[in-house]
C-alpha cells in the first residue's frame, strides 16, 4: 500500500488549499481514511475522517472550514481547506486502515495509529 499526498503549499490568512492523497495497491471499499496533521513542537492531531459508506467526522480546530471526500474510481482522498488560519501551520498526513470497519468518529480518533500513512505534504499559513 502506497500513499501520496500532493497539495500543500504557502497561502495567506483567510485562503484555500486542496490537498490530494493517491492510494495504490489499497482497496477503498472494506476502509477507513483520514487526515491528520503535526505542527512543530506538538503532537499529531486527526482533523478528518470518512468511513466507507462516506461519513465524515471532523476535529473542532477544523470543523465548518475543511472537507474530507473521497473518489472511489480514481483511489484518491482529497482534503479542501479553507479559511486557513495561521495555526493551521502543519506537515499533513493521510492515512489508511484495513480492513476497518470503525465509524468516522472512531477514525478520527485513531488516524495517527494507522498502519498506513503518506509521506506528508507542508502546509504554511502566513499572515
Amino acid at each position: 500500500v502506497q500513499l501520496v499526498e500532493s497539495g500543500g503549499g504557502s497561502v495567506e490568512v483567510g485562503g484555500s488549499l486542496r490537498l490530494s492523497c493517491a492510494a495504490s495497491g489499497y482497496t477503498f471499499i472494506t476502509n477507513c481514511m483520514a487526515w491528520f496533521r503535526q505542527a512543530p513542537g506538538k503532537e499529531p492531531e486527526g482533523i478528518a475522517a470518512i468511513d466507507s459508506d462516506g461519513r465524515t467526522s471532523y476535529a473542532d480546530s477544523v470543523k465548518g472550514r475543511f472537507i474530507i471526500s473521497k473518489d472511489t474510481t480514481k483511489n484518491i482522498l482529497d482534503l479542501q481547506m479553507n479559511s486557513l488560519k495561521p495555526e493551521d501551520t502543519a506537515v499533513y498526513y493521510c492515512a489508511a486502515d484495513s480492513p476497518c470497519f470503525l465509524i468516522a468518529p472512531a477514525i478520527l480518533s485513531s488516524a495517527v495509529g494507522f498502519e498506513y500513512r503518506g509521506q506528508g505534504t507542508q502546509v504554511t499559513v502566513s499572515s
